[in-house]
């Protein structure tokens, strides 16, 4: 196979960092996006439970435990596999929601120097305030049940994997200069 016509970058940060919201930034550039949280959301369905914080969280938890750390990562690679058969000059794709270190490691092993990593970071209060105003059947939370989802994503290894990003953006002014930040990148 020839030299890989793909550059894939990932967005990990802590829940509402702004992961979601780059990855709509890539989309509005006709970028393809993959979003992690999407895979889960469809084994609900798959499953006929409701979309809620609890339910994605057992589900995600229960998933990593019976296939391994990096078990959505693992369904997500045939899924960016499709796209890079679909286009025929080099491209970008964007993955939104690293979940953990193994995930990491992963996307690493197949891509290899083509992945990139991206860390969003933003102040709890900052991302507190987002959620709440997502209205995302997952994000109803109280201040307390969303840091209990932060911790619950640590123990996946999010910390890890918010260590070893290759870039830093950080999300704390107004909505335009994130975007910017996030075309600057996009685009290198």
């Amino acid at each position: 196979m020839a030299a890989r016509e793909i550059q894939v970058l990932a967005f990990v940060g802590a829940p509402a960092a702004g992961k979601s919201e780059a990855a709509s930034v890539a989309k509005e550039l006709g970028i393809p996006v993959i979003t992690m949280g999407e895979v889960v959301r469809e084994e609900l369905k798959r499953r006929g439970l409701s979309l809620s914080d609890e339910n994605a969280g057992r589900v995600a938890s229960e998933l990593r435990d019976r296939e391994g750390m990096d078990a959505i990562a693992k369904r997500c690679i045939p899924l960016i596999k499709e796209i890079e058969r679909k286009k025929a000059e080099k491209m970008v794709i964007v993955i939104d929601g690293i979940r953990g270190i193994a995930e990491v490691e992963t996307f690493k092993k197949e891509f290899g120097n083509d992945f990139v990593l991206v860390r969003v970071d933003a102040p709890l209060i900052f991302r507190y305030e987002r959620i709440k105003s997502r209205s995302r059947g997952d994000d109803l939370l109280s201040i307390s049940e969303f840091k209990e989802r932060e911790e619950r994503e640590k123990s996946w290894g999010m910390g890890e994997a918010m260590e070893k990003a290759d870039k830093v953006v950080k999300n704390e002014g107004s909505l335009e200069e994130f975007k910017e930040q996030i075309k600057r990148i996009v685009f290198v």
